[in-house]
């Protein structure tokens, strides 16, 4: 059996507050938990115009306290820029108020520009170059064992313990973060829909090639993350998907800013440049009516070998990014959950 998940970047829409979007997020990661999802993971980015999400152990927190059943995850927590400590203590709070529910998903990227970055940390060069010695700081104290003695962390714990623990995950688009989860033995991420899918069988061939297993994890576990949106006919979808692709072009071109609604992304006809870049856009998206979008999806997780997909849909209408999920949900026969 295929699972799925979801992936939300609380990204800002034309019109419309950020604020507005991190509540969008909580309203989806209920509908989520309705639908039959299996995760529902939430992104870091910092003074970005496109992606708003910028505190996920808050968000997370925030879905804990409105689901039952669902994975919360972070997607991740940008570690270069933190304590390894006071992020175990973090995820330990949520495992508290979600026991058994919680991903601690952490990546090495910035999730911002360099002077945003320099701000968070000012040293953050030194810290990205020091995120393996971190990974195993954080497993340490989220598992809750001691170090050896002569570390500076012996006999300090993360608090609360309880009892279950975080279950930590490696995010990555290069080979670099599949080589440090299979080192750890570590479940990981392959963020499909960043590099298009460029790397993926490499990285996810040396993950499992290089796996050493972890008492959590005896064998490898790798999920891709993809972009995909359905709807119920493959004309409204790419309607729907239009702001996306106008965003990814802009974005090409140095260009960032909120969604467009599919409005007011025709009023701005392509370039003749553009329109091959749309072309391109669209040969490789999965987009379509819910059995197109459906069969795109087992094709890819049996071509790499995995048993889940976490899902990202873009969309300046909320009702359609509701109805995408709700489309695959019931092509995939997830199991929905009645609430409580």
């Amino acid at each position: 059996m295929l699972r799925l998940s979801v992936l939300d970047q609380s990204v800002a829409l034309s019109g419309q507050s950020q604020a507005a979007s991190i509540r969008e997020t909580l309203a989806l990661a209920q509908h989520a938990e309705a639908l039959g999802y299996h995760r529902f993971w939430v992104s870091e980015h910092h003074s970005h115009p496109s992606i708003v999400g910028s505190a996920p152990e808050v968000l997370m927190a925030a879905i804990a306290a409105t689901t039952d059943t669902i994975r919360i995850g972070s997607a991740g927590v940008m570690l270069p820029h933190y304590s390894a400590l006071k992020v175990a203590e973090q995820f330990r709070v949520l495992d508290a108020l979600a026991p058994g529910r919680i991903d601690m998903g952490v990546g090495r990227a910035p999730g911002s520009d360099m002077r945003t970055a320099r701000l968070l940390n000012p040293d953050p060069r030194q810290s990205a170059e020091n995120f393996p010695v971190q990974v195993r700081e954080l497993q340490t104290w989220v598992s809750g064992i001691d170090f050896p003695a002569g570390h500076p962390g012996h006999g300090v714990e993360a608090s609360p313990s309880g009892p279950t623990t975080p279950d930590l995950w490696m995010l990555g688009s290069s080979d670099y973060g599949a080589q440090l989860a299979a080192h750890y033995g570590l479940p990981y991420a392959f963020a499909w829909f960043i590099t298009e899918g460029q790397g993926a069988a490499e990285a996810l061939a040396l993950y499992r090639r290089l796996y050493q297993p972890s008492l959590a994890h005896p064998t490898p576990e790798a999920v891709l993350c993809v972009w995909a949106l359905a709807a119920d006919t493959e004309q409204e979808a790419w309607v729907h998907f239009s702001g996306r692709e106008r965003w990814k072009i802009d974005r090409n071109q140095g260009g960032l800013g909120p969604l467009l609604s599919p409005q007011e992304v025709a009023q701005r006809p392509y370039t003749r440049s553009e329109q091959v870049q749309s072309d391109q856009l669209r040969a490789n998206a999965l987009v379509g009516s819910g059995a197109q979008v459906a069969n795109k999806l087992r094709q890819l997780a049996a071509e790499h070998a995995v048993n889940e997909l976490v899902v990202i849909t873009w969309a300046h209408s909320p009702e359609a990014r509701i109805a995408s999920y709700s489309l695959l949900a019931q092509e995939f026969a997830l199991n929905p959950v009645n609430p409580s």
